[in-house]
């Protein structure tokens, strides 16, 4: 016997049904069911729970993982329905999608789950970024579970950076250096982590610009300009740290010697015979070329052309 045309469609429509809600049941378990009590149960160390201290963790508000009607633990480390199951003895848990022991995710995935709410937070930046670009995941910079993020703070920030940057942290321990140690600036004083036009992930368009936002006193314009101060202040300083006072990238008259010729005035510290022939000119003690040459940064004095009032 035949069935009829409209048996076919209450058939299919039935059949449609059935598999939305098996689809939707399926979809449902792979979610804990008491969300994070579930996870607790096992996951309830300190580490874990100071979530609780911090924004992350805020029942009230209703963009945090766990405000009302948000999937908790699981807003963040994806479906652990599979994972919160019962194991057989020796059997290994499946891991949670993210930031699992076993996560088969990559980096680009789980800074995905980041950007789902802090994108208005990175802003354009981010995409090609260096950190972008040297795959660097989220966690390997931010806690979202301590209390306070280390890498937010100002005193213990740079501790976060140096884990990759050593070089600049052997900088930080020379004995001129800017005051980091003190706790009176971060790396993000000078740097934007998440992105930037400038080169070196500057907060502004130039190393100038970036020097400026502290040392407004050299910022010109100056009747009797230096040029290399108005190009780049790292022609000549160190940012990082450096052995010489001011952090300057090498002391006077070497410093000054790379771009000035030493003909005409009394600035050779060495002849063929050692240190100008065992009695050193006058000119190269103390501050050397600025013993004359005060106001290396520019001057604004009418007589000031060489720099020297």
């Amino acid at each position: 016997m035949r069935m009829s045309i409209r048996g076919v469609i209450a058939s299919a429509f039935f059949a449609f049904v059935s598999l939305s809600v098996a689809t939707a049941q399926e979809a449902e378990a792979e979610y804990s069911r008491a969300g994070a009590d579930t996870c607790l149960g096992c996951h309830d160390d300190v580490k874990v729970t100071s979530i609780f201290l911090n924004k992350h963790g805020h029942p009230g508000d209703p963009n945090s993982p766990f405000g009302e009607g948000q999937l908790q633990c699981e807003a963040c480390h994806g479906p652990g329905g599979e994972h919160a199951k019962l194991s057989r003895r020796g059997e290994s848990k499946p891991s949670v999608p993210y930031w699992g022991h076993a996560s088969t995710a990559d980096t680009a995935e789980h800074n995905q789950v980041c950007l789902g709410c802090h994108q208005k937070h990175m802003g354009l930046q981010w995409a090609g970024s260096t950190h972008d670009v040297e795959d660097l995941n989220c966690s390997g910079c931010h806690n979202p579970h301590a209390q306070a993020d280390p890498v937010l703070k100002t005193y213990t920030q740079s501790q976060v950076c140096y884990e990759c940057h050593a070089a600049q942290k052997a900088d930080e321990n020379k004995p001129y250096a800017h005051p980091i140690a003190e706790r009176r600036m971060a790396c993000t004083s000078c740097h934007a982590p998440h992105g930037s036009s400038a080169d070196h992930l500057l907060v502004r368009n130039t190393t100038n610009e970036t020097c400026y936002t502290c040392h407004q006193e050299k910022r010109g314009p100056l009747l009797w300009e230096h040029a290399p101060v108005t190009e780049d202040c790292s022609y000549c300083h160190e940012p990082h740290g450096s052995i010489h006072p001011a952090l300057l990238t090498k002391r006077p008259p070497l410093l000054c010697q790379q771009c000035h010729s030493q003909s005409g005035h009394p600035s050779l510290p060495y002849t063929s015979t050692g240190l100008a022939d065992g009695n050193p000119s006058a000119y190269l003690l103390g501050g050397s070329c600025l013993n004359c040459h005060s106001q290396v940064h520019g001057s604004n004095h009418p007589s000031g052309a060489t720099l020297s009032r």
